[in-house]
């Protein structure tokens, strides 16, 4: 360990080999807290997903189609209705070529499409706060527990979509939900954390993030909640991952077991032969 000095200081721009290198992210890091046991599944066995569901291959698709949305923005040649209605419908598309879709009950491919479709219109119908600073830009950054010493694993973090306005800099994260978030959700959330201090390590200001949720209910609805962090989130992110990092050293596997977790987890079988080892 070290006192408060990386040589990752201001970041490196994401590419092949950042992704090759081990560092945390949100995703590794919010899956070990969820579930250990499925963390050990799919990112130490390596086990293969036999499926992903519905509401993940609807996100997917939104996202990517959003993430194309915004930088056609900031090349000057926005999309129109029917580019963005193939953008997502393109997205669909290579998500069923790499993986199986399982979908629940009243569930269908039809119904999905249609309900991506309709949560992007109604998203596209408002304006982009502010100017447009990147789109999905990778960020390795140090990470520093609170007595300021730098993990040995940086933090890859991609913050959907980064803009600038005269109150400065802000992260908008976009999420498909069933239902509305509450404003706690937004304070508690560990990614909000992760966001903040990548990009205030890359640009060396602090930003605002904006939860951006395109809601799925009978009326498509878009909601917006704001949040902030300071050094003691962030700092606090540091221990969290140091102690993740301590307890996966321990292989300190173990399932978490609600309806949540359980219900469309691709790894359930191997998870009911588990038998408390590795």
């Amino acid at each position: 360990m070290q006192r408060r000095t990386s040589p990752l200081r201001g970041s490196i721009r994401g590419d092949q080999a950042t992704r090759n290198r081990p560092h945390w992210s949100y995703s590794q890091i919010s899956q070990f807290l969820r579930c250990p046991l499925q963390y050990y599944f799919e990112r130490v066995a390596k086990l293969p997903k036999p499926h992903i569901s519905g509401g993940l291959a609807l996100g997917a698709a939104v996202h990517r189609t959003l993430a194309a949305y915004h930088r056609a923005i900031r090349q000057g040649a926005p999309f129109g209705s029917d580019q963005v209605h193939a953008a997502f419908l393109g997205a669909w598309e290579e998500t069923e070529v790499r993986e199986t879709i399982q979908f629940r009950d009243g569930e269908d491919r039809t119904k999905l499409v249609d309900q991506g479709t309709a949560l992007l219109e109604l998203y596209v119908k408002e304006p982009v706060c502010g100017e447009i600073v990147a789109v999905e830009e990778e960020l390795l950054v140090p990470l520093f527990n609170s007595r300021g010493e730098a993990l040995e694993q940086p933090l890859l973090a991609v913050p959907d979509l980064l803009t600038r306005n005269p109150e400065g800099l802000t992260v908008t994260e976009f999420k498909t939900s069933g239902r509305r978030f509450n404003e706690s959700e937004a304070d508690a959330s560990l990614q909000a954390s992760c966001y903040v201090h990548a990009v205030k390590d890359r640009y060396d200001e602090e930003p605002r993030v904006r939860y951006t949720v395109l809601v799925k209910t009978k009326t498509p609805q878009i909601q917006h909640l704001d949040t902030v962090r300071n050094d003691a989130d962030t700092s606090r992110l540091g221990d969290i991952v140091q102690t993740v990092e301590r307890a996966i050293q321990a292989e300190a596997f173990y399932p978490v077991e609600s309806a949540m977790n359980c219900s469309t987890c691709p790894f359930f079988r191997p998870c009911r032969e588990w038998n408390g080892c590795p």
